[in-house]
């Protein structure tokens, strides 16, 4: 099949090259004239594991092609996917002028059957705005069927999601779109009973709702690691004793310092305001989004204990600055927030290494801390180590190392990396784990 993309962030460009995959001609827009420029070059505008790959392949094979121009897109293909950002407003809503204005220039160049399909995260009635902008601007409804189509990828994962989706929700009342876009999604899947069909409210939902669910899975279990430390307890033994229950899973059981990404923090909120709008109260899930605000700088707060409160001239490192492994995204980054609460209390001397997010952190903090080329230089003459992302590279360490680049040992994990049994037996390490008792030295 042809099919255009519309929009080359992390959910248009995997949509895209994972089609192309499967042998159809995918044609991505985007209104960034340098952005399309560098693709055409081969260059991928962002990190994420496997993309690379299918992405120069299907440029090569000619399966994968940019262009900056919307007419070009609609004259390539009438399945056009939106993937276009939706950012959060200052109220919490989800901003969907990105989508409003694209549909109302569609509207203006669109001359027969067009398939419009929403892959971006929207609000429930999404859907029937677009179709109601496209009436407004005359034309017909024997022209047009609106899709809703979320994406479920999870970033540093997404190009295996996606080759190997665990299920397609598609949101339309229209048989004709269902049995194509069912011929289109039939390679992604194992069997046609994974490809779900529902109303267009009900699909958008979908999306909300899997993300608000998982996002207060972790939050709850910070809460209970939280309590552990208070009174001794294990989380890691909690986390094993509930997650052989079948009913709860073993998945998102891992304490931490919150989730982050572009995802989680703006759907949490978009769906309590949705609701707001609806007359109807969120309260798990507000809850769930206060919580986790506090428990980005929950770190800081142990490196105040540890030090009595005394840090201005402490010189903290950093080890992962991205909102999880295997991505250069910062948004929404705990590492960010403890960042910013570092500096609010004094810290002039604050050096982070990630493998990936240098840049995007650069970006957002300049010169205010100091950015390393290596995990191990970022320790040297450190007084504290806080370890923000679960990065494989800072598994593997070298205890040795650290003590000997460090003024003291003294490490803050909010992933617990490291087997406290082992960090016990080094000795002259002081190590502050989540949910378990700190080793003191």
């Amino acid at each position: 099949m042809n099919v255009t993309i519309i929009g080359t962030g992390y959910v248009g460009l995997v949509t895209g090259a994972c089609f192309a995959e499967k042998g159809n001609k995918v044609l991505c827009v985007d209104i960034d004239e340098q952005k399309v420029k560098k693709m055409e070059q081969k260059i991928v505008p962002f990190y994420e594991p496997g993309l690379e790959e299918l992405f120069i392949e299907n440029i090569d094979k000619k399966r994968l092609l940019f262009t900056t121009s919307l007419e070009e897109g609609i004259k390539h293909s009438n399945i056009i996917f939106l993937c276009l950002p939706t950012p959060e407003n200052e109220d919490g809503s989800a901003d969907l002028s990105y989508i409003i204005n694209l549909v109302k220039n569609l509207s203006k160049k669109i001359t027969g059957y067009t398939i419009i399909i929403n892959k971006s995260t929207v609000p429930v009635g999404t859907a029937t705005k677009v179709k109601q902008i496209l009436l407004d601007e005359n034309i017909s409804e024997d022209n047009f069927d609106v899709v809703s189509n979320p994406e479920f990828l999870k970033q540093g994962h997404a190009v295996v999601d996606f080759l190997e989706s665990e299920r397609v929700v598609i949101g339309t009342q229209s048989s004709k779109v269902i049995e194509l876009l069912k011929e289109l999604y039939l390679p992604f899947v194992k069997d046609e009973k994974d490809i779900l069909i529902m109303d267009e409210f009900s699909s958008e939902l979908t999306k909300y709702a899997a993300n608000s669910f998982l996002a207060t899975k972790i939050t709850f279990m910070n809460e209970i690691s939280n309590y552990c430390e208070k009174i001794g307890a294990n989380i890691d033994h909690i986390r094993e004793g509930i997650g052989m229950d079948s009913r709860i899973g073993n998945k998102f059981l891992y304490p931490g310092i919150g989730y982050g990404g572009s995802c989680f923090p703006k759907d949490v909120k978009a769906l309590i305001r949705s609701g707001e709008e609806a007359g109807f109260n969120f309260n798990i899930i507000k809850a769930v989004d206060d919580i986790n605000q506090n428990q980005k700088t929950v770190l800081v707060d142990k490196v105040l204990q540890h030090f009595n409160e005394d840090i201005a001239d402490k010189k903290i490192a950093l080890w992962g600055l991205s909102f999880k492994p295997e991505t250069d995204d910062t948004r929404e980054a705990p590492s960010h927030y403890i960042i910013e609460k570092l500096i609010s209390l004094g810290v002039k001397n604050i050096v982070g290494f990630d493998p990936q997010a240098i840049q995007k952190t650069k970006s957002r903090f300049g010169d205010k801390i100091v950015y390393s080329s290596s995990k191990y230089e970022a320790l040297n003459d450190a007084d504290a180590l806080l370890i923000c992302t679960e990065w494989t590279d800072f598994k593997d360490i070298n205890l040795n190392e650290i003590k000997k680049r460090m003024k003291q040992a003294i490490l803050f994990d909010g992933r617990n990396l490291y087997d406290i049994n082992k960090i016990k037996s080094e000795g002259d390490i002081t190590y502050y784990p989540m949910g378990k008792n700190p080793i003191n030295r």
